[in-house]
């Protein structure tokens, strides 16, 4: 009788647990480059097709669908919503985790409790009133606006800063001269540099598959790439591969900022081993 051991368990875990997570997206090459008649058909095929050009071509030429415009402007709103949360939160955690202020835990609490709320089932009838009030509905300003400060995002860069940046560092810093800006500048973003990406993966990854506000505020003539890809529907039937073509070319950005953050992430990691 064969011996198991943790290892061999854990490699064995880990494989299954790769299948699973891999094979939707295989299954998405597979129907993106095969004809509509092979994705419904029985039994289903599990070897990619010739097609997948043809589809993707048909994808960005469909004019109902406006796949470019969505995918631009997808990537504006997602990287801008980014930048600003990442910005926003790490001052906001450098504040709360290493100054000392009146009020500060009061309005850490206040932070914590907009968590509490979810702001697209509950304020999105006032929220949608005020763009309509500010005339911004149709633009993308009316998706980007709500989005750029979350408390989870100060939440986790508080958290983080805390374990990252001892006060006797920051209190070192301060008798060398350094102001407080300078302080977080020099001090602080290469001690959270981890923290930074786990928060900007996170969040542009949210802001790229948002699509019920974004369908509620824009137009069918200026939406986010969620909102193309639902319109890649024939009028009477579903196209499943122009869907899935569609979804393929929708997540080679996220795939691409998951690099450029993931490697951030590992660097900042083999920093602290090496520091400790």
């Amino acid at each position: 009788m064969t011996n198991w051991s943790p290892t061999v368990f854990t490699r064995v875990m880990l494989a299954l647990a790769v299948f699973l997570s891999a094979f939707p997206l295989y299954w998405m090459v597979v129907i993106a480059s095969r004809t509509n008649s092979d994705a419904v058909s029985v039994p289903p095929p599990f070897l990619p097709g010739g097609n997948l050009g043809e589809n993707i071509i048909a994808v960005l030429n469909n004019e109902d669908a406006k796949f470019l415009l969505g995918l631009t402007n997808s990537f504006i709103v997602a990287a801008t919503v980014t930048v600003s949360v990442v910005i926003i939160s790490t001052l906001a955690g450098f504040s709360f985790a290493n100054l000392q202020f009146k009020g500060r835990n009061a309005l850490l609490v206040l932070v914590l409790l907009t968590m509490a709320v979810p702001l697209q089932q509950m304020g999105v009838v006032p929220l949608y009133r005020l763009m309509v009030s500010l005339e911004w509905t149709g633009t993308l300003k009316a998706v980007i606006l709500p989005y750029l400060l979350n408390g989870f995002g100060v939440f986790l860069m508080t958290q983080y800063t805390r374990q990252a940046v001892p006060m006797e560092l920051v209190e070192a810093a301060r008798v060398d001269g350094a102001a407080t800006l300078r302080i977080w500048w020099n001090v602080v973003l290469p001690a959270v540099r981890p923290g930074m990406a786990v928060l900007g993966i996170n969040t542009f990854m949210l802001m790229w598959n948002d699509f019920m506000w974004p369908l509620i505020v824009l137009t069918p003539d200026n939406p986010t790439v969620q909102i193309a890809i639902t319109s890649l529907n024939a009028r009477f039937s579903t196209n499943y591969t122009l869907i899935f073509a569609g979804t393929a070319l929708s997540i080679i950005p996220l795939v691409a900022v998951f690099i450029a953050f993931g490697r951030q992430i590992v660097g900042g990691l083999m920093e602290g081993a090496v520091k400790a």
